[in-house]
């Protein structure tokens, strides 16, 4: 794990490598053990390292081929590396290291453009072949390690966070306000495009050829989700249970490989305890963290949101070595100009308690195992799924699907809610945008089935891949690796492939619920048992059943009752502050009388208010 930056002009610059030497030191809490550089005439490339794998300095990067060609500079893991290494050395390739990253420059000598398809892992790297003057670009199929660039003044700029572009000498930010509207449409961004102008995200399962003398980025796709019928035999589902052990097993026991101490988020739910239960047999005493939190003032669904006890029974049951923090809404408050500058652009969830979460294990390990990405590969939201259901038409599927997820701002307020920018984004179809989504793999709908599988790909493709992008900013915040076993390839392409009768239990009698609804119908029937049913059912070998049985969850804090409570007076002086900058773009009187209805209860708006939160400290820092 850790930081890569790229240059690339078309002819000698001078001054680039002394910028590479400024934008690695930006992102220098990525990889504090070692920093490098190679570079000639108008291109560098850098790394910041976080040793994980062969500690040595021979793994060091920049890392050359032995003949010298080519370069290479990666942040990630690839956990068949061995098996790689094997197959090429049988083809006569030699290693000096005991490294990842000299396999996957020797698969790219190799298998060229192909070898992004062999990897089982996440990554993005980038590959200088110093004889064709060219460059290559990829990153990971489900977008695990950003990679952003930019072109300015006559180059190509890279790096693993956007912050680095600050250090390019005239380099400004502004806000691009189309990609304003789609976020506080959908609180995230489906495209490349992010929230300042001329700033992308190289998507994930992509990968790019550039050359110097033409500098344009050709980004071609390698890889896709694919939720459906698998063209083998349907198996039973006793079949299915018996695979997926044997792949949730093997998924975790690959993402062990390291060379220093791995530890384990512990949430209390099932995800996190049954990659505790599965590694915990493997590392015996390892290390769990978790993160709990002060629900004095906190009411209605809320008072389940702390989960400190069912993570210390299983800490008990699987004898691990057990750390908890305990957030108040002071917490929040003090951490937001951290979390800002570290996500350096709003993106899905109040995302705070994950950056104490990576704090408080950073103090123990470099290297932790999160549970993310089962819920959007297993059908963890029964709720989200029922928006789509009985609508065969295409369109009348976008329609309601888009309708929910509308997560912040509905499209019949936007206008009002953007008056001061509204004619300069009053263009901006957000419905395209969320089309947009389906538009290399368009479905086909003849049952319930699919439905729900356009619905499982259109989560995997935009929510997942934001609370991806949220976990390894704020992990690297504090120099941690945050490895997701429930994202090993095999694992997720059997998945996909799971009927959803073995996923889902009852799914046309899940009722429809507004996540910033406040009344009892949201607590009963948000929390169900209703997903990842065959997950369910291979956990009880693992977990306690009061774990797998209980109601999903998801890792959020009681900001609705901090927001109108503990945190009232913090929530006003931000937000009710008339030089906000956020009033450049928002329309003050309505957002303010938004906060209000949340003071008074009459709303939940806890998911806008987070979201301008965030983005008041974002321009802040970005003097925008």
């Amino acid at each position: 794990m850790c930081g890569v930056i790229g240059i690339l002009f078309k002819e000698a610059k001078l001054g680039i490598r002394e910028n590479a030497e400024a934008m690695l030191k930006e992102i220098s809490h990525r990889g504090p053990d070692g920093k490098g550089l190679y570079s000639e005439d108008g291109f560098v490339l850098g790394h910041n390292r976080l040793s994980i794998i062969d500690l040595s300095e021979r793994s060091n990067q920049p890392m050359h081929s032995h003949d010298s060609r080519y370069c290479i500079s990666y942040n990630g893991e690839v956990y068949n590396f061995k098996e790689l290494r094997v197959e090429l050395e049988k083809s006569g390739f030699s290693f000096n290291t005991m490294s990842d990253t000299e396999v996957i420059l020797n698969s790219f000598i190799k298998w060229g453009a192909s070898c992004s398809r062999k990897f089982n892992g996440m990554f993005a790297f980038l590959i200088w072949d110093k004889v064709e003057k060219r460059l290559f670009v990829c990153r990971d199929r489900y977008g695990i390690k950003p990679l952003y660039y930019t072109y300015f003044n006559g180059g190509l700029y890279f790096s693993s966070e956007n912050k680095s572009f600050d250090s390019i000498p005239g380099f400004k930010r502004e806000v691009d306000e189309s990609s304003l509207v789609e976020y506080l449409t959908f609180q995230n961004f489906f495209r490349k495009e992010t929230l300042f102008k001329n700033v992308y995200i190289f998507p994930a399962a992509h990968y790019a050829n550039v050359s110097q003398k033409n500098t344009d980025l050709k980004i071609e796709k390698y890889w896709d989700f694919s939720f459906g019928k698998s063209s083998d035999k349907e198996l039973t589902e006793g079949e299915y249970l018996e695979e997926l052990d044997y792949l949730v097993k093997n998924a975790v026991t690959r993402q062990l490989v390291s060379d220093v101490e791995v530890g384990s988020y512990l949430s209390g739910g099932m995800d996190s305890g049954s990659i505790t239960a599965i590694s915990a047999k493997a590392l015996p005493y390892i290390k769990t963290f978790t993160v709990g939190f002060d629900l004095s003032s906190a009411s209605g669904v809320e008072l389940a949101f702390d989960e400190r006890e069912k993570a210390e029974r299983m800490s008990y049951l699987f004898k691990t070595e057990h750390y908890e923090m305990i957030l108040k809404s002071g917490d929040m408050e003090r951490c937001l100009p951290k979390v800002a500058y570290h996500l350096e652009e709003p993106r899905v969830g109040q995302s705070y308690p994950n950056y104490y979460a990576a704090k408080l294990a950073s103090k123990f390990t470099k290297v932790v195992l999160s549970g993310c990405g089962g819920d959007e590969i297993f059908a963890g939201y029964p709720w989200r799924y029922y928006h789509g259901v009985g609508n065969l038409n295409f369109d009348q599927y976008i329609d309601s699907y888009y309708s929910y997820w509308q997560r912040l701002i509905p499209s019949h307020e936007i206008k009002e809610f953007l008056a001061p920018i509204w004619s300069n984004v009053k263009h901006v179809d957000t419905r395209e945008i969320f089309k947009s989504v389906f538009n290399e793999m368009p479905p086909e709908f003849e049952s319930m089935d699919d439905l729900i599988n356009s619905s499982l790909y259109f989560e995997a493709k935009t929510f997942l891949h934001g609370l991806l992008v949220v976990e390894d900013k704020l992990s690297m915040a504090h120099s941690l690796e945050a490895r997701v076993p429930l994202l090993d390839n095999d694992l997720v392409d059997f998945g996909m492939k799971v009927p959803v009768k073995y996923k889902l239990q009852n799914i046309s009698q899940i009722n429809q619920i507004n996540e910033n609804e406040v009344s009892e119908k949201f607590s009963r029937s948000r929390r169900t048992t209703e997903g990842k049913a065959i997950f369910r059912k291979l956990m009880k070998r693992y977990i306690p059943e009061e774990v797998t049985s209980r109601e999903k969850q998801g890792f959020s804090a009681p900001d609705a009752s901090w927001f109108k409570g503990e945190s009232i007076d913090f929530t006003r002086r931000v937000l009710m502050d008339e030089d906000s900058p956020i009033y450049n773009y928002l329309s003050r009187s309505k957002v303010q009388a938004t906060i209000e209805s949340h003071f008074q209860g009459k709303e939940n708006k806890r998911l806008l208010i987070w979201s301008l939160l965030n983005f008041h400290m974002i321009l802040k820092r970005n003097h925008v």
